[in-house]
């Protein structure tokens, strides 16, 4: 029996960045004691059965917090902000577990084994946007030279989700958490306490980033036990861009010791030309190597 899962979600639109993603972590032979199961939030039946061939289990996600009819139309795969902070009723059978958005994929089997241990003792396995190169980590509208408006991420989000302003300040300038890549023990309090902020969390904002609100709640205002991993284990492509190591053959973080991405992940997506790379594979963008030229690479996974 394989203790330990990794779980994704996708709805037919995305269904081959998911099979990106299952063929990453399978390209691991350590891969073979880990389970993967997936949330289905819109799969076609013969996606569906092409998938089977691949991974452990493929359950239908839900909306296990209600929320109005009206604000999720037509979009099921925003069940992916509610059912993620459900993992354990979904597939009941395992230790911890390990989300990744499907919009990423495995280059470096050590963060996979990274996040399996930062879960140890019910502390959450994370990473926080933020790291060497990031010249921004929170807007700010300035009035009069002196005064100004936040405009972070974080407090926007919670103030619209109207959690009081009291919370909202003590997220205002705290380094904004990615909830695409985590782990959590099946046992955790990480579990409870992120459903009862995204209860809070559901009940007034947007669907879209309310998971992430709620997990960030979580660590900076209940104070839950978490293991903040390196930047290379989450690296979001459109915060920065890594650079081509060609003598590897790999992607790594752009500055020195130019560490080897873990996990590349596309969230907001890059764009050339009005395209998104995670919809169109054909796209490439000019990165650098690190002798110092260019080269044209897709960011996505490929064999």
């Amino acid at each position: 029996m394989k203790k330990n899962v990794i779980v994704s979600l996708a709805d037919a639109n995305y269904y081959p960045l998911l099979d990106e993603l299952i063929d990453s972590i399978k390209q691991f032979k350590e891969s073979e004691n880990v389970a993967i199961c997936i949330l289905d939030a819109g799969l076609e039946d013969k996606q569906k059965e092409a998938l089977l061939d691949k991974v452990d289990e493929i359950k239908p996600a839900e909306w296990d917090i209600e929320v109005p009819g009206y604000k999720v139309k037509d979009k099921e795969w925003l069940k992916s902000q509610v059912s993620r902070a459900f993992l354990p009723k979904y597939f009941p059978n395992y230790e911890k577990y390990l989300w990744i958005d499907c919009d990423a994929w495995v280059n470096d089997w050590q963060s996979v084994e990274l996040y399996f241990k930062a879960c140890d003792n019910g502390k959450l396995g994370i990473t926080q946007t933020i790291g060497p190169g990031y010249k921004i980590t929170s807007k700010v509208s300035w009035l009069f030279g002196k005064l100004a408006i936040i405009k972070s991420q974080n407090f926007k989000h919670a103030v619209k989700s109207k959690i009081g302003y009291s919370k909202a300040r003590k997220l205002a300038f705290a380094p904004h958490i990615n909830i695409g890549v985590f782990s959590l023990e099946v046992n955790s309090p990480g579990w409870s306490s992120w459903q009862n902020n995204l209860f809070q969390t559901l009940k007034a904002g947007n669907i879209f980033g309310s998971e992430g609100l709620a997990i960030n709640m979580s660590v900076y205002i209940d104070e839950l036990k978490t293991e903040f991993l390196p930047l290379n284990c989450n690296w979001i492509t459109s915060n920065l861009l890594p650079k081509f190591d060609e003598n590897a053959n790999t992607f790594v973080e752009p500055f020195l010791p130019n560490y080897k991405i873990g996990i590349m992940h596309l969230a907001a997506g890059i764009w050339k030309d009005g395209k998104d790379m995670r919809t169109n594979k054909d796209i490439k963008i000019k990165i650098e190597n690190l002798e110092g030229g260019f080269v044209e690479k897709s960011l996505r996974f490929s064999k």
